[in-house]
């Protein structure tokens, strides 16, 4: 049977949030910082925060986009992990909050299978403010792709740090909580303080994971 693990994108797979880089560049990188803490603690719808927090953007142009990006580095253990699940014949996928300027190149660094995230607009090599309309939601988006492949929910795993990724636990038959959020680990099976994500291999290692989702030791 097929296995397939979800990992954030934004301070999980990499060390950085995307926004904050991309604030930095535009001179609001205080007031983006201040909406993305409130909505990584669940204190602020995440779709209105990051309507709020793009808006900051109006009129970065695309180099600043770009230099930005350049910023943003893979956290610990992410390469190794991304390999040793592949081995192990995981179906690997990566989802953010965040946008596929950023997402999309780490996908084809890494060789992940599926990329989702939000679109920026950008129009005469500047960003417009806005994202393009249906912004992600991660739950939505665990559960249509386990369907597209036929492989159970419980069969599921997340990897995640914030509140916006409490709609993807919800779904799955494990969840992993990175150096997350409080309100996150609430939701969580596993909690991993140690940012290296190879702690994810030991957890599958430790609970002996079999693709039912469920601990062979059960």
């Amino acid at each position: 049977m097929k296995k397939l693990i979800f990992f954030d994108f934004d301070s999980t797979l990499v060390n950085n949030e995307t926004i904050d880089e991309l604030a930095k560049e535009a001179g609001v990188e205080k007031k983006v910082k201040e909406i993305t803490k409130k909505a990584m603690n669940g204190e602020i719808d995440f779709k209105k925060a990051l309507e709020e927090r793009v808006k900051l953007l109006k009129d970065l142009p695309i180099e600043k986009v770009n230099k930005a990006i350049d910023r943003i580095t893979l956290t610990e253990g992410a390469k190794e992990t991304i390999e040793e699940l592949k081995r192990r014949g995981y179906l690997v996928a990566v989802i953010s909050g965040g946008f596929d300027i950023a997402v999309d190149k780490f996908k084809d660094k890494l060789n992940i299978d599926y990329a989702f995230s939000n679109t920026l607009i950008i129009k005469d090599n500047k960003l417009t403010g806005e994202v393009v309309e249906n912004v992600i939601d991660k739950g939505e988006v665990v559960e249509n792709l386990a369907k597209k492949l036929n492989i159970p929910l419980k069969n599921v795993i997340v990897v995640g740090d914030g509140a916006n990724d409490i709609s993807m636990f919800e779904k799955a038959g494990l969840r992993i909580a990175f150096c997350a959020k409080p309100i996150l680990k609430e939701k969580a099976d596993i909690c991993i303080e140690k940012r290296d994500l190879r702690e994810v291999l030991k957890v599958l290692e430790e609970r002996d994971y079999d693709v039912k989702g469920d601990s062979k030791r059960d």
